[in-house]
Formats: C-alpha cells, sequence, structure tokens
C-alpha cells in the first residue's frame, strides 16, 4: 500500500490526502499538502467556498512561487488538486484531514460522509483547536483511526504543528502521521494524551488571561505587552523555546522567581471586559477593522501582506536552526564579527 504505516520509507508523492472545508485555514493546507508532493483531493462543503477555492488556493501557491517555495511552477501543483463538492472523490486517500468551524454537529455530518467513501485503513484527522480529540473521535466508525492534526497559519510556512491522540487513538497511526508531518516541513509535537485545550491554546491563553489582569488594573497597556513580546520573548523563542531558555538563564534563578511570581499570578475565569465588549459590537480584528487596535483598510491589508511575508522568513530562518541542536556556525560567525 502507498504511504503504509511499516518502517519503509515514506514518499508523499504516493499518498493521496483528502482535506474536507475550504475555506482560509483549509486552502492554506491544501497548499502546504501540495507544496509537500501529495495529491490532494479537496472537499467544499458549502457552495461558496466551492466557488472561491480555485482562485484562493491559485494566489497561495503564488505567495509560495515569490517566498522560492515551490519546486516546480505552479501548474504543477494546481495538476495535483482535483476540488468537488462529491465526498466519493476521497475514496483512494490514506488520510483526510477536517478543516470545518467548530461546530460539533456539522463536523458530525462530516465525519459520517467521509466515513461512507474511504478504506476502513484511512486516517481521519481534524484540524481542530477547541474540541477535545476523544470527544470527535466517538463520532468516526473505528475511533481508533481518528487523531488531531492541528496546524498553525498559514500552513504552508510555519514549522509548528500539534499531532494529539484521543483516548482511542491507535498509537502506530499517531506515530505515522507524526512521521509523515516532516515530511511537510514542520517540527511536530506529539500529545498522547487529549488535553483541553492541547499544549498551544493553553500556554498561550494563560498569557493572555495575565496580560488582560494586569491591564485591568491600569499596569500595563496593549503597547507594553506587544513590545514586550516582540523585544523579549521574540528574540529568542524560535531558536530556544521555552525550557533551553531556562537552562540557558540559569534554573536556579528561576526557581527564586517562581517563588516570587506565582502567587500574583491571575486565575480569573471572568472573560476580559474589553474583549467581551468588542464581541457585542461585532469587532473581527483586521477582518472588519474593528478590534483591539483601530485600522484603515489600508494597515489591514498591509498587516495581512507583512505578516505572510515575515512567516517566510520566520520559516526559512529557522531550518537553519534545527530543533534540539547548537547553532554551532552562527555562533561562530558571531563572535567573528563582535571582534
Amino acid at each position: 500500500m502507498p504511504g503504509s504505516m511499516t518502517e519503509e520509507q515514506i514518499v508523499p508523492a504516493d499518498i493521496e490526502v483528502g482535506v474536507v472545508g475550504i475555506g482560509l485555514m483549509g486552502s492554506s493546507i491544501i497548499v502546504s499538502l501540495l507544496v509537500s508532493g501529495h495529491q490532494v483531493k479537496a472537499i467544499a462543503p458549502i457552495p461558496e467556498d466551492f466557488e472561491q477555492a480555485e482562485a484562493r488556493i491559485a494566489g497561495l501557491l503564488d505567495i509560495c512561487a515569490q517566498a522560492d517555495l515551490l519546486k516546480y511552477d505552479i501548474a504543477y501543483y494546481t495538476s495535483r488538486l482535483e476540488i468537488s463538492m462529491d465526498y466519493s472523490t476521497l475514496a483512494n486517500c490514506h488520510l483526510v484531514l477536517e478543516c470545518v468551524i467548530e461546530d460539533i454537529d456539522i463536523k458530525t455530518t462530516v465525519y459520517h460522509a467521509i466515513t461512507d467513501v474511504v478504506g476502513h485503513d484511512a486516517i481521519i484527522a481534524s484540524n481542530t483547536s477547541a474540541i477535545p480529540i476523544s470527544t470527535l473521535q466517538q463520532l468516526v466508525a473505528i475511533p481508533g483511526r481518528f487523531l488531531g492534526v492541528h496546524y498553525a497559519e498559514p500552513a504552508f510556512a510555519t514549522r509548528f504543528m500539534e499531532i494529539t491522540c484521543g483516548a482511542d487513538t491507535d498509537e502506530a497511526k499517531a506515530n505515522w502521521v507524526f512521521r509523515l508531518a516532516h515530511h511537510w516541513g514542520k517540527e511536530p509535537t506529539l500529545l498522547r494524551k487529549d488535553i483541553k485545550g492541547f499544549i498551544t491554546n493553553r500556554l498561550m491563553y494563560a498569557v493572555y488571561r495575565e496580560i488582560f489582569h494586569l491591564m485591568d488594573e491600569g499596569r500595563a497597556s496593549m503597547d507594553d505587552a506587544d513590545k514586550v513580546f516582540r523585544y523579549d520573548v521574540g528574540s529568542w523563542i524560535t531558536l530556544m523555546g521555552i525550557f533551553r531558555r531556562m537552562d540557558f538563564t540559569g534554573v536556579g534563578d528561576q526557581i527564586e522567581i517562581f517563588k516570587k511570581t506565582f502567587p500574583g499570578l491571575s486565575n480569573t475565569d471572568e472573560v476580559p471586559e474589553v474583549m467581551q465588549k468588542i464581541v457585542e459590537e461585532n469587532g473581527r480584528g483586521i477582518q472588519n477593522l474593528q478590534g483591539l487596535y483601530a485600522y484603515s483598510p489600508e494597515e489591514a491589508k498591509k498587516w495581512e501582506e507583512t505578516f505572510s511575508q515575515f512567516n517566510t522568513e520566520i520559516f526559512n530562518l529557522a531550518a537553519q536552526y534545527p530543533y534540539g541542536e547548537a547553532p554551532v556556525n552562527a555562533c561562530a560567525v558571531n563572535k567573528v564579527s563582535s571582534r
């Protein structure tokens, strides 16, 4: 079987992958898979996505071309993509990724449509960042073949990926997806026990809660927080992560800071008032120019373009510093340049 779960070499070109849901995230995932060499079968559950999919995906492939992420011309990748509203198109897919909205009833309908047409050995995964995998896999025939595969946006220019097992996930299938993800240019994590919010959201929402707490107390502003993350955390986190940073700065010092800081951190379970107000006013950030900051249409467009460019740059930069390896050459260059 192409792409079987044995220890033989994985060849993405031999593995058909399905994607259900062709919104912004789904389209980005499709492009990531195409660039990685897969043939992709894309299903649009709603007509609007079907009508916009071809142009949206072509636009993302053009961004990849400008960023020098493509080995071939755009026509080659589009020739390996089939877009349809017919689920039977997924029949030969060994892996199907669900990327529809976070509504469990909609997901249930989608899973039934998928399992009606794919083989019993096909792996089914969700890009969810909110619903427990252990819950979703109970909606699928043969729950052991179900797991979470959570991308970051844009999927084709980020190295992040969370692979999450549910309570019933077959470990061999999870390990196979983990190996395959490295062929997608990812440095994936494999969470063997399903926890609410997975790793990324639990970490980030703890940060969000604390900064809103400091803002409520008048101790910090949004600008303060954004500058701190850009110029402190942002200067080391792509290279070191969290725990290597502790080793680098001194574990003993960290313990003393923990003792003094932890008692004063927020543990509220209330939604921040400023966020609640924005949502009540239908604010959706740069999507409709109403968010925590104010935007003109030109500024919103510029932020989207800049984010795309920055992600490409950080994607390539991270590739020069593989996870877990000391950047010997870079250190040598810095020593020479500092003399």
